[in-house]
């Protein structure tokens, strides 16, 4: 069983990297008492297939005392577990500026210090924590996508290609155009099924539409450009660290042309190994 411990400054991201290795497909908790993590290894190892990856959050909300820490990770190392910590440091400056934005106090300012006291202080409290962490992240001058990529270009270097997804979704202009889109292509100049009165009820899932939308020689010119640029694209984003990509086709009213193309698509980037999740917004309107 693999612990991976995140701490650091408080400002620095340690929710957005939680986040991430939420989506990574650990068990994240954070702000578990220290003295508890021998206990809680203990119950994840007597449910090793569900919690086989667990990332811990911790930080001076703890207490500042993280002697407790490495006892309790020595512990954990006694019963089988690795261990590794990742540390997310930035600049003080920059921490300044980002409780202003956000309007939030820094933890230890309940005890009576100004902010830049609170950050000093927080700094020599997580010294320790710091000087053992396998790895350190300045997030000065990270976005939070940023920030995002590099954990997945740390934790899931093995993992990228099993957790990349595609999604092929098709949908009608009339409709909007769906926000969560990545790449969109109209397809409204294929020939179109709807003043096909024996096709107009059908939708682009069933092969007598399909026929009719490729029948000219057109779809099939357009699939070789789709398929050609999804080919280049998708690796560049798997390299990035992106974990899916929303790739949307869109004809007029969502239930003829753009599924057939979408359907179409899909097939295509299946065989190319990848995961696919296929989704017709419109096709039932």
């Amino acid at each position: 069983m693999y612990f991976l411990i995140i701490s650091g400054m408080s400002g620095a991201g340690k929710s957005r990297a939680v986040a991430s290795m939420e989506d990574l497909g650990y068990y994240c908790v954070d702000n578990l008492p220290l003295a508890l993590i021998p206990t809680f290894a203990e119950v994840c190892l007597n449910a090793a297939e569900r919690y086989e990856k667990v990332a811990l959050c911790t930080d001076v909300r703890a207490g500042g005392n993280f002697d407790q820490l490495f006892q309790s990770l020595d512990a954990i190392k006694t019963m089988g577990c690795e261990v590794e910590i990742l540390f997310l440091d930035t600049e003080t400056a920059t921490l300044i500026n980002r409780f202003k934005e956000t309007r939030r106090k820094h933890p230890l300012m309940d005890s009576g210090l100004g902010m830049m006291q609170a950050i000093q202080k927080e700094r020599s409290l997580l010294e320790g924590i710091r000087g053992k962490a396998d790895y350190v992240i300045d997030t000065t001058r990270l976005s939070a996508a940023g920030l995002r990529e590099r954990i997945i270009g740390i934790f899931s270097a093995s993992d990228r290609d099993k957790l990349f997804e595609v999604t092929v979704e098709s949908f009608g202009f009339k409709y909007g155009i769906p926000p969560e889109s990545d790449l969109v292509f109209d397809v409204r100049f294929l020939p179109n099924p709807y003043y096909e009165i024996s096709l107009r009820e059908h939708n682009g899932t069933e092969k007598a539409v399909r026929d009719y939308v490729f029948q000219d020689g057109a779809a099939d010119e357009l699939m070789g450009y789709l398929g050609a640029l999804t080919d280049y694209l998708l690796p560049h984003y798997v390299s990035e660290g992106k974990l899916s990509v929303t790739v949307c086709i869109g004809c007029t009213g969502g239930k003829h042309r753009s599924v057939a193309i979408a359907e179409a698509l899909g097939e295509h980037i299946r065989g190319r190994g990848y995961r696919v999740a296929m989704l017709h917004r419109d096709y039932n309107r």
